[in-house]
């Protein structure tokens, strides 16, 4: 089966178009984050959301670490999922369902060490998806996305292979390593941002390539 593939970083209704022209079949929209590339404003996000037509999934990515704020921050901008890319508190993902059971909600795991594994297996029993990144929120200013380097896949294959929920790879991909990631981890789904960028913009001609290297 053919990898979903997730274009991250969307900045505009231009750059959603063109995402999807290529056959994106996932949209990340970036919210509120101490660091990192690709922020909007919810007002956007929700503007790219509504013009998103399906089957194409809309991420909203969201720090918000609590129940109440991941639901208020879904309230404003109405994305189909939700990608959560920071420590939750006890008991969020239940209340999330709850209050959005239509929503589905993704978590994504900063692969760090042997320890993100067991926690990946751990938070797959609550949410839909797991996303798989290079970020580290240990440091002063939390890095929670959009690095732009590749991880250890030893570790990101180890919780592809063990996983009860699909799981998407992101971090340092571009056009040059896709079939490579695809070949050593075997996601479900890859997740790019800025391997697919010139000078901050979304690029077709990086875009088509990778697409392309993807299988597509």
């Amino acid at each position: 089966m053919k990898p979903r593939i997730k274009i991250c970083c969307i900045s505009s209704l231009e750059e959603a178009k063109t995402a999807i022209h290529f056959g994106a079949h996932a949209l990340g929209l970036v919210g509120p984050m101490p660091s990192g590339p690709g922020v909007i404003d919810n007002s956007l996000i929700k503007e790219i959301a509504r013009h998103t037509p399906p089957p194409t999934a809309t991420f909203l990515l969201t720090s918000e670490t609590t129940a109440q704020g991941v639901i208020e921050h879904h309230r404003q901008v109405h994305t189909s999922t939700l990608q959560l890319v920071d420590a939750m508190e006890k008991g969020a993902f239940a209340a999330i369902r709850q209050a959005l059971p239509t929503v589905k909600l993704v978590k994504v795991i900063h692969v760090l060490n042997e320890q993100s594994v067991e926690e990946a297996l751990e938070v797959a029993e609550m949410v839909d998806a797991l996303l798989l990144d290079s970020g580290n929120p240990n440091l002063g200013v939390k890095v929670l996305g959009g690095t732009g380097k590749v991880h250890n896949w030893a570790w990101s294959k180890a919780i592809v292979d063990q996983s009860r929920v699909p799981v998407f790879l992101a971090g340092g991909l571009n056009p040059e390593n896709a079939k490579r990631a695809l070949d050593e981890v075997g996601p479900f789904g890859l997740d790019i941002c800025s391997g697919v960028r010139t000078a901050g913009m979304l690029d077709p001609l990086k875009l088509e390539a990778f697409m392309k290297a993807a299988g597509y």
